[in-house]
């Protein structure tokens, strides 16, 4: 299916956040997904992802995370200066926050005449995949995909430490975890945590371990690994669909 894109702002707070839509160039509704880039926002390389999934028939709105520290466009590199650039802005993130633009995304998307209201799920990457696990702390998400996501199994997460592993008790819908054996950030023993937790907290989920590192989706770095990533659709589509 083909796809088009778009842009729109949602003021939360006093802040404008643009929100990049892709979705279906066919008349129809869709299931609506929150769409969390990693560190560097929404460069090509996520907005290709985006657009990869809106093509099997999701309408994906991908927001900036750094919408009030940086210009609207704000695009960082993904090179050494931009990891600090990256690091940095998520350093300054303030949970209650983070939680308001989530909850802007998903007002936005039920309202949408090309969105199933009762059909709302995220997904997110690194930063993203944490930030997709608290979206889904919402019961209108009935599906959360969190790939190779940071921060969870510390608290770490902007000014104060998270609360997020301790609230998964609040989740309703479904989720999917998705990890690389070789990724530093997130270790064996920082995964084995986040199962356990799951597991402990009831929450309907589902883990999937690719001998891949961190970031191994994105197609524009050393990290890149295709066939990890081609495995990952699959099951991601199929979770979602």
């Amino acid at each position: 299916m083909q796809v088009k894109r778009s842009n729109t702002s949602l003021m939360v707070g006093d802040s404008a956040m643009r929100v990049c839509i892709s979705r279906p160039d066919r008349e129809g509704k869709y299931p609506g997904i929150l769409f969390y880039s990693d560190i560097y926002q929404l460069g090509e390389p996520i907005l290709r992802l985006a657009d990869h999934l809106a093509g099997y028939g999701f309408v994906v709105a991908s927001p900036e995370i750094y919408h009030r520290q940086m210009p609207i466009g704000t695009v960082i590199e993904p090179n050494d200066l931009g990891r600090i650039q990256g690091n940095e802005a998520a350093r300054k993130m303030i949970s209650s926050e983070i939680d308001a633009d989530a909850l802007a995304v998903i007002s936005f998307l039920e309202e949408q005449e090309s969105v199933q209201s009762e059909k709302i799920g995220t997904m997110g990457f690194c930063i993203g995949g944490h930030l997709a696990c608290r979206a889904a702390l919402n019961k209108e998400v009935s599906k959360a995909v969190c790939v190779y996501p940071t921060g969870i199994h510390n608290g770490k997460l902007g000014k104060e430490k998270a609360d997020t592993l301790e609230r998964l008790r609040e989740i309703t819908g479904q989720v999917l975890m998705i990890f690389g054996t070789l990724d530093p950030h997130i270790p064996e023993e920082s995964r084995d945590l986040l199962i356990k937790a799951l597991k402990n907290n009831q929450v309907s989920h589902k883990v999937l371990q690719y001998e891949a590192n961190h970031t191994f989706i994105r197609d524009d770095g050393y990290r890149f690994d295709p066939v990890a990533t081609d495995l990952a659709w699959l099951e991601i589509i199929k979770f979602f669909s």
